[in-house]
């Protein structure tokens, strides 16, 4: 269970709306490289990690992405909401209202629906935890690229927050990765199958 504290991590107070701006930055409530995954991502994989700690990091971080995904959804909303019927045909937003009105909707800035096959869950904690550092890499790249396009303070300072937390958790992954090779057999990675380095035909393969 979760204790809900009703208020965003980082605040978001903007002022203008700029409906072009909001097609870019959905694709990090929704996109291939979003919120969405990430939480789901890690809330998923910490059911297979054998040490508790290191389950303790996926459920921090996956819970901080749902977080993350409120953020971006209020910076959407902000950035859309009152927008005259003009407003929305100029910025090309007129696709997306036609299907959603200014509802929040979980797609990336090319238009394409969220999937959760743009996640994995291998049950391996080695290539889990690979992944999830590279997740967080791809997405601190993607805000990189939000805040290229941003002119608005009111828009920047909470991208910039969230472009910081991708970089701590990267970090943190990263200790639990070493925290994993640590436990594991120095021989082998293989968590599921401690004796690989023991089989028979492993061996001769190696040999040859």
């Amino acid at each position: 269970m979760w204790n809900y504290e009703k208020r965003l991590e980082f605040p978001v107070n903007i002022k203008e709306p700029n409906a072009m701006l909001a097609q870019a930055i959905i694709s990090q409530y929704g996109g291939p490289d979003g919120e969405m995954g990430a939480s789901l991502r890690y809330l998923s994989q910490r059911y297979s990690v054998p040490y508790r700690e290191v389950a303790g990091v996926l459920t921090d971080i996956g819970t901080e992405e749902l977080a993350h995904l409120e953020m971006v959804a209020t910076i959407v909303h902000q950035l859309t909401r009152n927008l005259s019927m003009e407003e929305i045909e100029k910025s090309g937003f007129d696709k997306y209202y036609v299907d959603h009105t200014i509802g929040i909707w979980p797609q990336a800035a090319g238009g394409i629906p969220f999937n959760a096959c743009e996640f994995q869950v291998k049950g391996d904690i080695i290539t889990d935890l690979m992944e999830d550092m590279a997740a967080e890499q791809k997405a601190r790249s993607t805000y990189d690229n939000i805040l290229r396009l941003v002119k608005d303070p009111d828009v920047c300072e909470p991208i910039k927050f969230l472009r910081q937390r991708e970089i701590v958790h990267f970090q943190r992954f990263g200790e639990a990765l070493r925290i994993v090779q640590d436990k594991l057999n120095s021989k082998n990675f293989y968590a599921f199958n401690p004796e690989f380095d023991k089989c028979e035909d492993c061996n001769n393969n190696s040999n040859s």
